[in-house]
Order: structure tokens, then C-alpha cells, then sequence
């Protein structure tokens, strides 16, 4: 294997074309449509830059060094790559002929600052009240699911919500490639594996959660939901396993149960639709929606509680805590929104005054007046 030291020097001359936007800390990803045709995200918006790679050979090259030191390959055979950049970038590499043009590369850059519900609040993603009823959702070991579409910040949330974990407990965080970064007492790692050239040595997520389950995890914290593993996931919850975190795909708070139905049925394990709904309904607390607006902002737009399933409608039972209202645009295109508590209190309360936690005041007092305008 290359040393480190003479990898991080290779893939910095190697990508040379791009390096001013890997120093920028305002862009979040880097887009190579072929050697010529190279995007950035910035600040939440997509624009074209003037960067050329020399032809598509360059950016090959490059792509072979990201996936030799990374223990993988990019071939003829093997023409998809996913690996790490040395600072902790996300690199998704397709080769000709698959990506017509010439190799496609995106890099997904994260941000060095630690991220905090905090932060989040100077930023707009939310109020400071609804930061209050997160933190104290993920202390009282809600099992929360963080859904969005691609680039909302659903990682961002997630390691936020990490950090709120209590010190005392043994967490065990479970991924694809490493994103999630939690500074916290007592952590364990674990990443799953692709199969070698040969077609052997490969490490599912599964495999991983099934193992999790035997080293005493008082939190799991899976990086993303995508297959089969949801199932995993969803029983695990069931029997007792509280505070599981993770993320996944999806546009609105009911699409989220959906996606999550369509996974649990990629299992091996033979279960009627209707008892995988009962439990993703038991097993799923809280979903917390979040969304990139078209200004670029990332936003929560839903807190959702699953109070269950009924089966004589065939329809979970959802209820919204908190809900993003939208009051247009100012005059720079900006989007002018709110995220509201609607006045509806969970009915996991007493979970909450168990581990010592309370909701926020402002929903509290939104009950109180959805309850008197009611009466």
C-alpha cells in the first residue's frame, strides 16, 4: 500500500485542476462531467467553473491512485469506484464507456468545523425551541429516522443528533464509507467492505448490524438505510434496542415509511407486508424531514411523530410536532419560512420525564392554545 504521506502528495498534484475548490470551505461538492465540464456546489447552489483537467487520461489517473490506496479498483472490469480522499472527501468515480464523455467524478466535501444544534440554529435550519425538542427527543432514546433527498443534510443532522447522546453510553455507528465523526467517551466505529477483485471478502452493512448486536450498544447509529438492513434495523428497535439514529432517502415524512417498507422486502427473511408495517409503525418514534429550499438553504421542514400503524385503514397514523411554513420570497429570491409546533404534544411524554428531559415551552404553550381555540 502507497504510505500516506506520498498518497495525500500524489492525489493533491493529480488533482490540481480542482485543489482551489478542495481548499474552499464554502463549496460542499465537486462535480467532473469529463476532463472539460467541472461544477461546484456552493452555498447550496450548482455553478460551472473554468477548471480543465489536461483530458480524460488525467482524471483516470487520478481516480486509479484514489483507488489504490483505498484498497479498490477502477477498471474495465470494475468501472465504479467509491473511496476517501486523505481529508475525509466522499469520492463516486464512473469510467467510459459506462459515463459517456469520459470518467464522471463526484466528490462530496465535508465540513472541518463541528457542526452543532447550535450552529444549526445560526444557520436557519431551525428555531432554538425545536433544537431544545431534538436534543432532548435523542436523550430520551426516541428512534429517530433523518430522511431527505441528496444533499439536504441528512449526515450533517445526523452527527449532530449523535453528539446529544449521553456520555455514558456505549454507541456503535455502522457505515458504507465514514462520514459520521462524534466526539463522545465511548464510540466504536465499524465500516463495511466491498468484495475483492475475486468477488470475495464482502462486509454488508447487515453483517455489520448483526454483529453490533452482541457488543452491548446501548445506541446504534447506522450512516444511511439501503437495503435489507432496514429490517434488521426496524426489529432490533422492536425488541428493545432505544436511540437508534440513521438516515435515508426520502421526500416527505410518509415516503420515508414507504421507502422503508420497500427495503425491509429486499430482506432473505419472508414476512407479510402487513406485519413489516405493524413494526416499522412500533419500532420508528420520530422523523425529522429536512430539505434543501430553491434558494439553497438547508432546512427541517417536519418533526414527525409514527404513533403506529392501524391495520382497519391500512395507514400509518402520523402526527406532525413541528411543520416549516412558507411565507414566499424577499426581494434576493430568498425563502421567507418558519418552523412551527403545531400545537400537538407526543405521546411518548412519559418517556421523556423518565430520562429527565422536557419538551420546550413554546410547545407546550401551542397546546394549551390549540386546546383553547378547540374547546
Amino acid at each position: 500500500m502507497i504510505p500516506k504521506e506520498i498518497y495525500v502528495e500524489t492525489v493533491r498534484q493529480l488533482l490540481a485542476p480542482v485543489a482551489q475548490f478542495m481548499d474552499d470551505p464554502t463549496v460542499s461538492e465537486i462535480m467532473i462531467n469529463g476532463p472539460h465540464d467541472i461544477f461546484v456546489e456552493r452555498r447550496g447552489k450548482v455553478e460551472r467553473t473554468d477548471a480543465r483537467f489536461e483530458n480524460a487520461d488525467a482524471v483516470l489517473a487520478a481516480m486509479r491512485n484514489v483507488a489504490q490506496y483505498a484498497g479498490g479498483f477502477i477498471d474495465e472490469r470494475h468501472p465504479i469506484l467509491e473511496a476517501r480522499l486523505p481529508d475525509g472527501s466522499r469520492v463516486e468515480a464512473v469510467m467510459a464507456p459506462i459515463a459517456q464523455g469520459g470518467p464522471v467524478v463526484a466528490i462530496r466535501r465535508f465540513s472541518k468545523s463541528t457542526m452543532t444544534l447550535e450552529r444549526l440554529v445560526e444557520l436557519g435550519a431551525m428555531p432554538g425551541d425545536a433544537a431544545e425538542a431534538l436534543r432532548a427527543l435523542t436523550v430520551a432514546k426516541c428512534n429517530i429516522a433523518v430522511a431527505g433527498g441528496t444533499g439536504s443534510g441528512k449526515t450533517s443532522l445526523l452527527n449532530v443528533l449523535a453528539a446529544c447522546v449521553p456520555a455514558s453510553e456505549r454507541v456503535l455507528v455502522l457505515e458504507d464509507t465514514r462520514e459520521i465523526e462524534v466526539a463522545h467517551n465511548h464510540i466504536v466505529y465499524l465500516e463495511a467492505r466491498k468484495a475483492d477483485e475475486f468477488g470475495e471478502g464482502t462486509v454488508t452493512i447487515r453483517d455489520l448490524f448483526r454483529a453490533s448486536l452482541r457488543m452491548r450498544p446501548d445506541r446504534i447509529i447506522v450512516g444511511e438505510i439501503r437495503g435489507a438492513e432496514a429490517l434488521d434495523m426496524i426489529q432490533a428497535m422492536v425488541s428493545g434496542h432505544g436511540g437508534c439514529l440513521s438516515t435515508l432517502h426520502a421526500t416527505y415524512p410518509r415516503d420515508t415509511l414507504t421507502r422503508l417498507e420497500t427495503m425491509c422486502m429486499m430482506s432473505d427473511v419472508e414476512m407479510p407486508l402487513p406485519a413489516i408495517r405493524m413494526q416499522i409503525g412500533s419500532g420508528i418514534d420520530v422523523i425529522v424531514q429536512v430539505s434543501r429550499l430553491m434558494d439553497g438553504s438547508r432546512k427541517i421542514t417536519h418533526i414527525t411523530e409514527v404513533v403506529g400503524f392501524d391495520v382497519d385503514t391500512g395507514k400509518y397514523q402520523l402526527v406532525d410536532l413541528w411543520v416549516r411554513k412558507y411565507h414566499g420570497t424577499d426581494a434576493h429570491g430568498r425563502v421567507q419560512s418558519e418552523l412551527v409546533p403545531t400545537g400537538v404534544l407526543p405521546t411518548f411524554l412519559p418517556r421523556l420525564e423518565e430520562h429527565g428531559v422536557a419538551l420546550p415551552a413554546s410547545m407546550l404553550r401551542a397546546a394549551v392554545s390549540s386546546t383553547s381555540q378547540g374547546a
